[in-house]
Parts: structure tokens; C-alpha cells; sequence
């Protein structure tokens, strides 16, 4: 039986099915765009999943904005257990990653920001694609549709897909494979999958540099790894802290992206304007490049 409760069954009480993904959901003074991803959350069925909402902002625009609101009443009459808290002062998006994961109690986690919409059967995708393939990390790049007319055969060129099973990989700044970030540009990805032929199961896993926006990584391996906790040493203003985080988990568990990929960025501007600090770069600045 669907985890996800239809209109019939909104104002009955039921028992909420345990659940198998955390939702974290960063934000900060985006409340159109929240809105937007919690419709999408609220599209999802299966896997049975919790939302943990950190909200960032100066304000009480998230409480007061209707749209939100409302989003969060279906999905808790959905039967989701919905989260709100509010995290301040703002220390960084590591720190805010670092907080969520700390809230998490699922076997898997799905940090999915506040500008990026999941078409509907996305989490069940990931859900699947994790499980097959036993690795850390599995993720759907975010796709720019106003890209759509625009397509880029040269940065399209390093795709390559996972055709024996994932496998652990090491990664640096100067490492060959760090080429592919190019694959998530624009809507590159979009464009392959229309020329792809895709395995039965729907998906195929691929080779990624790194994964940003919509992913989901095994708890248990990205606490051993340490998650984000480097950022305790570094400054608030970074950039790239779901790089370094995902290469531990990349070089220990291995790590894919997912074909097609069906999140969609909102293309809104960025909430973190100051990234002048690379966390991967500070990070593994005393290991040699592999």
C-alpha cells in the first residue's frame, strides 16, 4: 500500500509509515521557490520519507507566506511527518548541512535544496538506483530548462555510464574524471537522455565529477566519512562543500548520477552570494592530486 495519503483519507487518523528517507531541505528567504519544492515532495509516493525544513532567514516570511503553508498541510495530511525549525545565526551552508544531517535518523538522506523541483516518482527513482547499485551517493543534476534550445555536444562529451557496477573513486581538483562537472551544465543532461537508450528499469547510472542540488547518500556512509563537519575549520563564506564531502564518500563507497535526471532547478539567484572560500580546495589541501 502507497505510503502517501490521497484526498480520501486526509482527515482520517492513520498510523505514519516508519520512514525510510530524510528529506533535509536547507533555506533562506526563498519562499516562492520553497513552495514550488514542497509541491513537487508532495507528488512523490514511495519510498516513505520525512521532510526536516532549516529555515535561514532573518524573517518570518516562510510562517507567513500561504503558499508554504498550504504545502506543508498536505504533506503532513499525506501522512508525512513535516519538520520546521529555524537554525541562526547562519555559520555557512557546511554548518547548515552539518545541522541537518545531525537531525537525520533514516537509513538514507536526501539533501535536496530550496530552488530545485522533483518531478514526481524522482525519490522512488534514487530509492532504487541506491539500493541496486550499493553505493554511498546517487544524485539527479538539476536541469536549467531554459537551456532546452541551447545544446553543447562539447561539454556533453565525458559522459560515460557505470556499465559494471559502481565503484569507489578518487577525486581531486587536478584528478582526471573532474572534467565531467561540465555534464550539469545548462540542460546537458536533458539532451543526452533524449538520445539514450535506457536500460528496462527506466534509469542509468553514469560517472559524475560531483552532484549538486538532489542527492541522496547513504547516512551511515557519509557519517563515517564525517560528513560536514570540516566546517569547523573553515570560514562561513565557502562554496563547494557538497564536493568535498562527496569525494569521501566517492573515494570509500563509490558514487553515481542518475539518467534522466528529473530535478529541475528554479533558476532563481543564489541565497549564498559570498562562496570566496573553495571548501573542497581547503579541504584536501595537504594530499597530493590522484
Amino acid at each position: 500500500m502507497p505510503s502517501r495519503r490521497t484526498a480520501r483519507d486526509w482527515a482520517r487518523s492513520a498510523e505514519r509509515a516508519r520512514p525510510v528517507v530524510d528529506v533535509l531541505l536547507p533555506t533562506s528567504g526563498r519562499v516562492a521557490e520553497l513552495a514550488v519544492v514542497l509541491a513537487g515532495l508532495a507528488a512523490q509516493d514511495d519510498p516513505p520519507f520525512r521532510i526536516i525544513v532549516s529555515d535561514q532567514s532573518d524573517d518570518h516570511a516562510m510562517a507567513d507566506t500561504p503558499a508554504v503553508q498550504a504545502m506543508l498541510r498536505v504533506l503532513r495530511a499525506q501522512g508525512r511527518d513535516v519538520r520546521v525549525l529555524q537554525h541562526l545565526p547562519r555559520r555557512g551552508i557546511a554548518e547548515h548541512r552539518a545541522f541537518l544531517l545531525e537531525q537525520a535518523t533514516a537509513e538514507y538522506v536526501l539533501f535536496l535544496d530550496d530552488d530545485v523541483w522533483p518531478e514526481p516518482g524522482l525519490l522512488a527513482t534514487l530509492h532504487r538506483a541506491i539500493e541496486e547499485l550499493g553505493c554511498g551517493l546517487v544524485g539527479s543534476a538539476q536541469q536549467g530548462l531554459s537551456y532546452l534550445e541551447d545544446v553543447r555536444p562539447h561539454e556533453q562529451a565525458p559522459f560515460t555510464a557505470w556499465s559494471e557496477g559502481v565503484r569507489p573513486e578518487r577525486l581531486r581538483k587536478d584528478s582526471p574524471g573532474t572534467e565531467r562537472w561540465t555534464l550539469h551544465n545548462a540542460a546537458n543532461l536533458t539532451h543526452i537522455a533524449a538520445r539514450t537508450e535506457l536500460p528496462e528499469e527506466g534509469w542509468l547510472p553514469y560517472r559524475v565529477a560531483w552532484l549538486a542540488g538532489c542527492v541522496l547518500y547513504r547516512r551511515s556512509a557519509l557519517e563515517e566519512v564525517g560528513g560536514f563537519d570540516f566546517w569547523r575549520d573553515l570560514p562561513a563564506t565557502i562554496g563547494g562543500e557538497d564536493v568535498a564531502a562527496q569525494w569521501k564518500v566517492m573515494e570509500r563507497f563509490g558514487g553515481a548520477g542518475v539518467l534522466p535526471s528529473g530535478a529541475v532547478h528554479l533558476e532563481a539567484p543564489t541565497s549564498i552570494p559570498d562562496r570566496s572560500v573553495d571548501a573542497a580546495a581547503a579541504v584536501f589541501a595537504h594530499e597530493t592530486a590522484g
